[in-house]
This record gives structure tokens, C-alpha cells and sequence, in this order.
């Protein structure tokens, strides 16, 4: 047993190929040649950009990073949670009970740390924030950028928004149109995360407004109960409850959106009822976190999709108002009886056309609009570009969509979508100390590592430094080896299936069916000992073989829990 404990050799799949195409890169170009060469056109045409308040794409947007923009009432930890996400403090960030955050605050990466003007943000070359344009300088004046170097900030953005406010502060007038400039984050953003405090569940007429404008943007939205540390068991059932209820009255969906209960900043918990509840969910929402950037093609592609859709439906709309419109007298009545007939309009052009009812606009922003226009000065249908929106559905997206990576890629296919050293994941903070645990990854701090008296002595420190740009090259999702791919690796080394069974029992220390980076180590170590030096497979792994952080797990099961 003491030859197993003081290996520290790993065996390394077949390597990956030096020379690997980001297919992520070369999927946003393509998607700027159809979006310029097939969409663009029908939205100048029929005016996309003034009947849904929505400017036309630029290049920037599509090389745009992941955004995720941080929505919810005063004083319910948005700045917090950031300060917790990159480990430090940013420019410009302001903390405390009342309403500290009065602009929206974007986060990104840079070599120096200062705050950018929301006026020169705007017409940064490099950002996707030229559209803001439109908001005026009562909006750019409480917009700001917040520079610093980050790692978690090199893959995605950050929105902080301001506190929503409650009472008789909403009725505070802003001086921009606070909605409207939240939908405009929510069309860009990948992620939406909506706050809550456990002590103040009340939606106010300003959240509930905000909450109408993500309609569309369901399946971007993760619900955040924070500060759930400060009440006991009992309150937090009653607490959730609560909030699920106002929440289905507030959506309009039959499904239930995510929530994750938890302390969601560095301190330690106050009450550690609920330790090990809120340790699981943080941990499954900083995977939903680290995951973003190897998404980020498929939600461009989404993104685009849903605009093709809406860009098809008012084609259509435009197309037969022109239609109606008398050739010489009466074009004024005319329009005003189109107009008051709306809702048989659009039932008429759905039916007709085979549209759903999603694609729509909203009937009654559509007809406010319709007012400020001639019908007789609209173009009329142009079937050869509808032929463009539809070829874009039919072809051209469904074929971009097949060069992304898959979960039923092989390793190879894998590593040929992905380019080398390409950041897949988002490194999030791991603090077991705020749970009540040993915190092995402070514990380890030390660049030699730990010594084999120390209690955080991993005998493959070494193997997994080694093996971690090949695990990487294997397509990881949020950190884990799905088991197909894990299944293919070892099956690689040529080992008989029985040997096989025994060491991914012997890996998947956790039993959630996936591997990570210390489960693989663990496992290439196993596979490496039987097959260059010969030793048979353990009945158990030696607690120095086990990773640090999860000998926990092991310590709990030989205590009978």
C-alpha cells in the first residue's frame, strides 16, 4: 500500500493535436456575414429598429464576451456577490443598506484599475455599448465602466444595476427610463441573475415592471434567495415558499424558475443550520457560471434566431398594412380603421402565413407606434428577402449549430472544436472556510505544496498540474467528464472492463456519475499503476491518493452517514 501512497506519475490520454481551430471564433464571424448579407436588409426595410426600440447589430456585439447582468432591490448583495465572484474589490464599488449603487456599473477586464465615463464607454471601440447612444446623457451620466485585471473578467462581463427601489422612493424620477435600459442589457446578456433578500420578499410596482421587460428571456433568469444564512430552518421553508408564490404571480410561465438559496458573499455563515444546503447551491450556480463562455456561440445563435423570427413576423405585418392602403383618397381613414382592427390584423396575417403567436410584437407598443408612422410610406413585401429569413432558419443556422461542440462528440472531435488553451470555464471562488470546513485551497497556498505531514498532502499535486491541459482538451462541461467521455478514455488504455468497473469506483469519489480534474488524476493514476507498473487495484484508495477536498466524503461514509 505504501508504493500506491508515493506514486506520483499519471498516464496522459493520446495527445490532442498541436494545430486546433477555435471554432467559437470562427462561428461569431459567420454569424456577422449572414446577420449583414440575410437579416440586416429586411430590418432597414421595415424598420426594425424603430418599432422594437432595438438598434441594428454591430460586429463588436457578435465578438462580444458573455455578459451577465445583476438585477433586484437595494441592499440585497448584487455588489456584494461580485466583490465574492472576483475575490477582490472593484473601481467604483459602493456597499452598504441604503440605495449605494445609483448606475449601472460594468465590469471589465484591463491592465490598470479606473472607472471609464458611461459617454466614452459608449463609443469604445472594442465594447458593445453603442446602442446605450439612444438613452441620452441623463442615462450616460449614470453609466460607468469599472476596469481592473481579473481573471474571472477576461471570459464574461459583469452588469451591476441599480437598486430597485420600494415605497415612496419609487416614485423618485431617475432622469432615464430605468426599464428600458434593463431590457436592452437583457437582449445581450447570457445570464440574468434576479436578487432577493430573505427579509424582504415584497415586489414593488418599479421590480415588477423590471420583471415584465425579461418576458422573452425566461430561459436566461436564475433566481438568487441571498442572505438566507440569517434565519433558521424553519424560516427558510417558509421563506421560499413565499417567494416561488409571488414570483408565479409576478411571471407569467407555468414553469418555475430556478431559485438558489444561500449567503452569497466571502463572510462565513452566520447559522450553520443549512451549511451543507448552501454549499450545494452555490456550487450549482457557479457552474451555471463557469460554463458560460463555452456557451456563448450557442446563445449568439439563439439570440439571432429569436431576432430572425420577430424580423420575419413584422415583414409580414408592414407588408400587408402597405397592401391595404388605397392608392390615391381616403389613406388617413384607411389607416386609422387598420389600426383600430389590430388584433383581427395580426390574426389574419398569423393564419395566413403560419406564424406563432410569439413572433408577434406587443399589440399595444405596436399600435402606439403605428401612430407615429404614414402606412402609405412603408415598402411593401419583398418575398425574395423572407426567402433570405427563412434560408437563415432552414440552413445556414442549423449548419453553424453542427460545428459546435456536442455531447456526442468523440475526445478527437472535441479537441478539433476547441482551440488550445482556449478558456472553457470561468475560475469562481471555492472557500470551504465560509461552510465550516478546512479551506485546502488557502491551506495550499504554498507554490511547493504541502508536505506528507500536513494534512492537505496530495500525492498527485504534481500528476494533476501535468494532466490539467489535457483534461481541459477533453471538452469538460462546468468542470466534469460527462461518463460517455470519461468512458472513452479509459477504455483507451486497454484495460479489461472489470479492471475498468473497479477504478471509476475507485475515481468517482463524489457518486455523481462525472469525473472532474482530480477524479481524472485520480483515475489516469490508477490506470498508469496497473499498466506500467504492474500493481493490482487497491480495495481502496490510501487517503494520501484521495484529493484534500473531497476526504471529507470518504470520512463520512466509513462513519456509517
Amino acid at each position: 500500500m505504501a508504493d500506491w501512497a508515493s506514486a506520483k506519475t499519471a498516464m496522459s490520454p493520446n495527445g490532442a493535436s498541436d494545430e486546433v481551430i477555435n471554432k467559437t471564433n470562427k462561428v461569431s464571424a459567420k454569424l456577422k456575414a449572414i446577420y449583414k448579407d440575410n437579416i440586416l436588409p429586411s430590418e432597414k426595410r421595415y424598420q426594425y429598429d424603430f418599432f422594437y426600440e432595438s438598434p441594428f447589430l454591430t460586429d463588436v456585439e457578435f465578438d462580444a464576451k458573455p455578459q451577465v447582468m445583476l438585477v433586484g432591490q437595494y441592499s440585497v448583495g448584487k455588489t456584494s456577490f461580485i466583490r465574492y465572484m472576483l475575490g477582490r474589490d472593484f473601481p467604483g464599488a459602493r456597499i452598504g443598506p441604503e440605495p449605494t449603487t445609483d448606475r449601472f456599473t460594468c465590469l471589465i477586464n484591463g491592465p490598470d484599475e479606473r472607472t471609464i465615463p458611461g459617454n466614452a464607454l459608449s463609443v469604445h471601440p472594442e465594447l458593445p455599448f453603442r446602442g446605450l447612444e439612444r438613452f441620452g446623457v441623463s442615462f450616460l451620466s449614470r453609466f460607468e465602466g469599472s476596469q481592473l485585471p481579473s481573471t474571472v473578467l477576461r471570459s464574461i462581463t459583469l452588469v451591476d444595476t441599480p437598486g430597485i427601489l420600494s415605497g415612496e422612493k419609487q416614485r423618485t424620477n431617475r432622469g432615464y427610463d430605468f426599464t428600458k435600459v434593463v431590457a436592452w442589457f437583457a437582449e445581450r446578456a447570457d445570464l440574468i441573475l434576479l436578487l432577493f433578500d430573505a427579509h424582504k420578499l415584497d415586489i414593488s410596482d418599479e421590480l415588477k415592471s423590471t420583471i415584465d421587460v425579461l418576458k422573452g428571456h425566461e430561459d436566461k433568469i436564475r433566481c438568487i434567495l441571498n442572505k438566507a444564512d440569517q434565519i433558521n430552518r424553519q424560516q427558510l421553508m417558509r421563506v421560499y415558499g413565499a417567494l416561488l408564490w409571488s414570483l408565479g404571480k409576478t411571471i407569467d410561465s407555468p414553469e418555475v424558475l430556478r431559485v438558489y438559496v444561500g449567503s452569497f458573499w466571502s463572510e462565513p455563515l452566520k447559522s450553520m443550520d443549512n451549511a451543507e444546503l448552501f454549499e450545494q447551491e452555490e456550487s450549482d450556480l457557479m457552474r451555471d457560471l463557469a460554463i458560460l463562455p463555452r456557451q456563448s456561440a450557442v446563445r449568439k445563435i439563439n439570440e439571432l434566431v429569436k431576432r430572425i423570427r420577430k424580423v420575419k413576423a413584422l415583414a409580414y405585418i408592414i407588408g400587408h398594412l402597405k397592401s391595404q392602403m388605397p392608392a390615391v383618397m381616403g389613406k388617413e381613414k384607411k389607416q386609422q380603421k387598420l389600426i383600430n382592427d389590430m388584433p383581427n390584423v395580426f390574426r389574419v396575417i398569423m393564419k395566413k402565413h403560419n406564424l406563432a403567436p410569439g413572433d408577434f410584437p406587443d399589440i399595444n407598443q405596436f399600435t402606439a407606434k403605428l401612430k407615429e408612422t404614414k402606412f402609405s410610406e412603408f415598402h411593401s413585401l419583398k418575398m425574395d428577402q423572407i426567402q433570405l429569413l427563412e434560408d437563415c432558419l432552414s440552413s445556414h443556422l442549423p449548419h453553424l449549430m453542427s460545428e459546435l461542440p456536442s455531447e456526442t462528440d468523440s475526445p478527437e472531435t472535441l479537441r478539433a472544436k476547441f482551440a488550445e488553451g482556449e478558456q472553457d470555464v470561468v475560475p469562481l471562488p471555492t472557500r470551504g472556510a465560509k461552510f465550516g470546513k478546512v479551506d485546502a485551497t488557502n491551506a495550499a497556498s504554498n507554490p511547493f505544496g504541502a508536505s506528507e505531514e500536513e494534512d492537505n498532502y496530495w500525492a498527485l499535486e504534481e500528476s494533476a498540474e501535468r494532466l490539467k491541459e489535457s483534461f481541459a482538451a477533453l471538452g469538460p462541461q462546468g468542470g466534469f467528464l460527462s461518463p460517455q467521455t470519461a468512458k472513452e478514455v479509459l477504455i483507451k488504455t486497454g484495460l479489461q472492463k472489470d479492471q475498468l468497473r473497479a477504478i471509476w469506483n475507485l475515481s468517482d469519489i463524489d457518486r455523481d456519475g462525472y469525473l472532474d480534474h482530480h477524479e481524472y488524476v485520480v483515475a489516469m493514476f490508477l490506470c498508469d499503476a496497473v499498466i506500467q507498473k504492474g500493481r493490482p487495484i487497491p480495495a481502496e484508495l490510501p487517503m494520501s491518493v484521495i484529493p484534500p477536498s473531497k476526504r471529507p466524503m470518504i470520512n463520512d461514509r466509513s462513519s456509517g452517514f
